[in-house]
């Protein structure tokens, strides 16, 4: 322990009081974060099942939640006078630094207005820019070049692998907001061991389209109604030295997108019916948790997830118990479809394929194709000159409207 600077010593035998926990200890997070578990379990407060960093309390009619990241934390209730309690209450028991109400959290920006709140992360990205030397850069009008295939034996290895991967660990931590770099960042992530110059330009062309759209964010408005909706896709055999597909999956609550990820599928596929059903076991169970979490917060889905899927041989598998020789070979837990369309939790929609928003996802799009789909998901950038550099919101077709 260390005397702080500037700290004269006039008085003989003095000691220094500890108030709090010392950062750097091995079990100084766990600690903390049992302590105040503690304190909130103590309050009334029920930890969440599906989210050990999510507490809910009820109280007569309202409703408050409180979401921890390590020693940052989040509130949100239905009504004010609780929030004020609560408060009080963590300020006494660990002397808090109240900031207001929401603004800037871990790098993400809230920005609210009567219709509902857009979330982006605008200055994080321009960090990045600056950082490597792309706030001049010529945008781009994609974030990868379509139908390009990355693999390990391309290029010639970088003298600076380190610089690659801290530049695709923060555009990981973009994606929380940044759906639109998902796919291209999950194929990026998949050279950090080895990066080579063919690895960093496609690094960089995802900088150049962030170039062009710094700003740009995900809006959920104040009036969606509660209601799940999912689109499920995958790209058969894309990875050209495993040969693995690709999942890819988006879940709306009501109008506003919550939930999505791209991720290489675990096992080989014999058939694209396969790939795609696996992705519809993927996007399930991410449906399931999706119900958990909602319930913890007092939010009940009364009918059954209409899942949207572009190949319906997937979705006569995962309907049929009859296709047994097509589909003995493929893993018990898969089959985790089949029992949730029993229980009533999800239900199948077939769609065309250009109307599969999880498309973008699964594989590199076009720039007409690539804007349409990041349009009806929902994208928008309050920075940009059609909104004025207010808190407009652009106007975008439902889910439901889309699949019609």
């Amino acid at each position: 322990m260390v005397l702080p600077p500037g700290f004269v010593n006039d008085r003989p035998n003095q000691v220094c009081k500890l108030l709090r926990s010392l950062y750097g200890l091995k079990q100084a997070s766990r600690q903390w974060n049992a302590k105040l578990t503690h304190a909130l379990l103590t309050d009334g407060f029920c930890q969440s099942t599906a989210d050990p960093s999510l507490f809910t309390k009820r109280s007569g009619t309202s409703l408050t939640a409180l979401l921890v990241y390590v020693d940052d934390i989040l509130i949100a209730g239905t009504d004010s006078t609780q929030i004020t309690k609560l408060k009080q209450f963590l300020d006494l028991s660990f002397k808090i630094k109240d900031l207001g109400q929401l603004h800037y959290f871990l790098g993400i920006e809230a920005s609210r207005s009567s219709k509902g709140i857009n979330m982006c992360q605008r200055k994080y990205t321009l960090d990045i820019l600056k950082e490597n030397g792309f706030l001049e850069a010529k945008p781009a009008k994609t974030p990868f070049t379509t139908g390009q295939r990355l693999n390990t034996t391309d290029g010639k290895p970088i003298a600076n692998p380190e610089h690659y991967r801290r530049l695709v660990g923060k555009l990981l931590y973009l994606t929380n907001t940044r759906l639109d770099i998902s796919y291209v960042v999950q194929q990026l992530s998949q050279f950090v061991d080895k990066p080579s110059d063919i690895h960093l330009m496609a690094a960089h062309r995802v900088l150049r389209f962030l170039k062009g759209t710094p700003g740009r964010g995900l809006f959920y408005a104040a009036n969606s109604p509660a209601k799940l909706q999912g689109f499920s896709d995958s790209d058969w055999g894309t990875c050209t030295e495993s040969r693995k597909s690709i999942t890819g999956y988006c879940i709306f609550l009501g109008n506003s997108l919550i939930s999505w990820k791209t991720k290489k599928q675990a096992t080989v596929s014999r058939s694209s019916s396969e790939a795609e059903y696996r992705a519809l076991a993927t996007t399930t169970c991410e449906i399931q948790w999706l119900t958990y979490l909602l319930k913890d917060l007092q939010v009940h889905i009364a009918e059954p997830t209409i899942l949207y899927c572009d190949n319906k041989s997937a979705v006569a598998i995962g309907e049929n118990h009859v296709f047994h020789e097509r589909t003995k070979h493929i893993d018990i837990d898969c089959h985790v479809v089949r029992h949730k369309v029993q229980e009533g939790l999800i239900r199948f929609l077939a769609i065309p394929s250009n109307k599969q928003l999880a498309d973008s996802f699964t594989k590199g799009l076009s720039k007409p194709l690539f804007d349409d789909c990041q349009f009806k998901l929902g994208m928008q950038d309050i920075h940009a000159p059609p909104y004025g550099g207010g808190g407009g919101v652009m106007k975008h077709n439902t889910s439901s409207e889309l699949a019609k």
